[in-house]
């Protein structure tokens, strides 16, 4: 039987695929790995964020192809329900669905004003209004989660959602935004996971530039 493969595009700039290979990850799948190229027009338009739809990551499972990164999450939680990837109770497990909703069909102006780009750092970035406010609901939802769980992740253990907010940890790092002292310290640790140091050290050795997204602010 073929092993589970994933399909990503870029490691430096895609934060979906981010999000699709740290589900994999965090539940335990043993899975191989295929880059799309970046050259191609539907994933240049993914990056760019100009796909009315996302096709990458997908994941192909058995024959069965999954994309969409919620989507994947919930299929890997149907497949490793012991991996943890919602939270047992099920209070808990809406309120995890729920922000990782929030997070997959919100906060444009920071995707759009802070694009993902690990090989890039912006010490003193300005912050516009638009971005600032989808920064300070970010940061809402993680003093909240972080305050009711005691951490150290935002349900306890990992789970769906730190998944989901993976990379707007490195936006907070390549864009030098100012945190409070609790997000500051999640996001530094979301940044040291093993996972996340394997991913990064990846995306530095990236030949492939969009330049698009390596304008200088």
């Amino acid at each position: 039987m073929d092993r589970p493969l994933l399909t990503i595009s870029s490691r430096n700039y895609s934060s979906w695929s981010l999000r699709g290979w740290l589900l994999c990850r965090f539940a335990g799948l043993a899975f191989d790995t295929e880059m799309a190229p970046v050259d191609d027009a539907s994933t240049r338009a993914e990056l760019l964020l100009l796909s009315p739809s996302f096709l990458t990551p997908c994941l192909t499972y058995e024959g069965i192809q999954v994309w969409d990164t919620l989507a994947i999450g919930e299929f890997l939680h149907e497949i490793f329900p012991e991996a943890g990837l919602l939270p047992a109770d099920r209070a808990e497990r809406a309120r995890c669905r729920s922000i990782c909703g929030e997070m997959h069909s919100g906060f444009a102006n920071l995707r759009a004003a802070l694009p993902m780009n690990l090989k890039a750092r912006h010490p003193g970035f300005k912050v516009w209004a638009g971005a600032q406010s989808d920064i300070d609901r970010i940061t809402e939802i993680w003093r909240e989660a972080l305050g009711a769980s005691a951490g150290p992740f935002l349900f306890g253990e990992l789970t769906m959602a730190d998944a989901m907010y993976a990379p707007v940890c490195t936006r907070f790092s390549t864009y030098d935004v100012a945190l409070d002292p609790v997000c500051a310290e999640y996001r530094d640790r979301i940044l040291a996971l093993p996972y996340m140091r394997e991913w990064t050290e990846a995306a530095l050795k990236e030949p492939d530039e969009v330049e698009e997204l390596d304008v200088e602010f």
